[in-house]
């Protein structure tokens, strides 16, 4: 989007709020969680006398701490049934680990046929533990990559780097222990966990829980802290949550110009995308498609941009729904699709207390409604829905049908481009969004089969498909190669990109352009 006119300056601290309502949400957290766990850890850097390079780095990882945790959601989906329930979890009393490793077994499985879970524990047994280990450390490592991404300074990446780190040198990946962590990352853990327990029971039972893991998961010196003032630290915290924590960013705000905010919302958007292997690239790709189509419309220049940043941000609620229903292959009960259709309002939750992303929102939220009143989430009908949301609707529909689905391989062009028409006959797509959308389409280009870091093109093709979760038997079924093959061609690709997983491999091919395969010109 470079190229169009600046407007006014943007905070990033508006942009990665939103985010944290939507990690709230994949945590089975009420919205705000993040934001008032954030308001503590700010107000212990504050009692501990942090300066304000490391309150902004306070402030930062505790909007992005948890973050990483979805990239995998997939992987957790397959092993345990339900990724968000998993995850909610994270939060209950410490037990003993052969307690903890009781639970997890009890949950391998859930949801499906006795023998399937039969099948799956079995599995899970064998490789699963295993890989759950290594997912469990790499998710302070892709939150940190994200901070890069949105060009964090150095002391705000450390923090998130040792995010589950523990006092005890117990914490993943379990290079650091006691004063070698960051104070930083110590104050956020803190924070994180105390306002669970605050919101559900009270000053006390905040206590508690600090006070029961001191010297093993939190620092002794920072419970000692929180607990000689609890009462100050943990008060008013509901008290206009979202307005709090934007005024209380610390002196060094980041502000971010128009294209600058493009980039942040682009980054944010493809760590959403990693939450199920059948998105991967997608939200960049709607946005590329609807901007150009937004063009051909003769939208003004304004309208674009704002059309743009809705494309990327149509699938933020996402992260509220769990990877059971997304990476189903079978057909959706009535339960799991009133799911699916709640998510654009979870998106426009996430988004609208935000003065930058509260038009985006708008448009954003409508891009699963139909003219014929057959979509979802509010059943909207006709000139109810604005013409911006029609094309992010008619992109999104047909970029979708490009991709593969678990329900399906990826459609042809033409094949995609007929259903978009019959959706227009049956009167449910928008006919000069349709038009536009497909006209853009017509000036596909076929990305470079040679990959970065010295990928041959038979290894471009590999990461492709290991990148959408297939297996090493799917992978070699679909190129006409063997099962060995295939998994020689994976060691190779992970040597060479540096990654030990499907996760890290996958935003590995999003950072290079290697994923979706294919791309849409775009405006100058």
């Amino acid at each position: 989007m470079n190229g169009l006119v600046d407007r006014h300056p943007i905070r990033l601290a508006e942009l990665v709020a939103a985010l944290s309502l939507g990690i709230d949400l994949g945590f089975g957290q009420p919205m705000e969680h993040v934001l008032r766990q954030c308001l503590i850890a700010l107000r212990l850097a504050d009692q501990v006398g942090l300066d304000d390079a490391d309150r902004a780095a306070v402030y930062y990882a505790a909007l992005l701490v948890n973050v990483g945790c979805h990239t995998d959601a997939h992987e957790q989906a397959k092993w345990m049934g339900d990724d968000i329930a998993l995850k909610s979890k994270k939060f209950e009393p410490e037990t003993s680990a052969f307690r903890q490793m009781t639970d997890m077994m009890r949950m391998v499985g859930a949801g499906s046929p006795p023998l399937h879970r039969i099948r799956t524990g079995f599995s899970f047994a064998v490789s699963g533990r295993k890989d759950f280990d290594g997912m469990i450390a790499q998710h302070a490592r892709l939150a940190r990559v994200l901070g890069e991404q949105l060009d964090l300074p150095g002391p705000t990446l450390a923090a998130l780097g040792a995010s589950y780190e523990r006092w005890d040198g117990h914490g993943w990946p379990g290079k650091l222990a006691g004063e070698s962590i960051p104070m930083t990352a110590r104050i956020v853990q803190l924070a994180e966990f105390v306002e669970v327990a605050h919101r559900s029971e009270g000053v006390e039972a905040a206590k508690r829980v600090a006070e029961s893991r001191s010297g093993t998961q939190f620092d002794p010196r920072l419970v000692s802290t929180l607990c000689d003032d609890a009462d100050k630290l943990l008060g008013d915290l509901d008290a206009g949550s979202w307005d709090a924590v934007i005024g209380a960013e610390p002196s060094l705000a980041i502000v971010l110009t128009e294209d600058e905010c493009d980039a942040a919302l682009i980054a944010i958007a493809s760590f959403v995308d990693l939450k199920s292997p059948y998105t991967l690239g997608h939200s960049q790709a709607v946005a590329d498609l609807a901007a150009t189509s937004g063009a051909r419309l003769s939208l003004s220049t304004e309208d674009i941009r704002t059309l743009y940043r809705a494309a990327l941000v149509h699938d933020f609620g996402r992260l509220g729904v769990s990877n059971a229903i997304w990476d189903k292959k079978g057909p959706l009960g009535a339960g799991e699709w009133e799911r699916v259709r709640m998510y654009p309002y979870y998106g426009e939750r996430m988004l609208q207390q935000s003065e930058t992303l509260a038009p985006v929102a708008r448009i954003a939220v409508q891009h699963r409604e139909r003219l014929d009143g057959s979509g979802y989430p509010r059943g909207l009908q006709g000139s109810a829905i604005s013409r911006s949301a029609r094309i992010v609707g008619a992109a999104d529909a047909y970029q979708a049908m490009r991709e593969p689905r678990p329900h399906r391989p990826a459609l042809s062009a033409d094949v995609a481009a007929e259903e978009l028409r019959g959706e227009v006959r049956a009167g449910r797509l928008d006919a000069d969004a349709v038009d536009a959308v497909l006209t853009a389409a017509g000036h596909r280009v076929v990305r470079r089969r040679e990959g970065p870091a010295g990928l041959t093109a038979r290894e471009v093709e590999v990461l492709r498909l290991l990148a959408q979760g297939m297996s090493n038997r799917d992978i070699a079924a679909r190129l006409v190669i063997t099962p060995k093959t295939a998994g020689n061609h994976i060691e190779h690709i992970y040597t060479k990109i540096g990654a030990t997983n499907r996760t890290a491999a996958s935003v590995f091919a999003m950072q290079h352009g290697l994923l979706p395969e294919e791309g849409f010109t775009t405006l100058p």
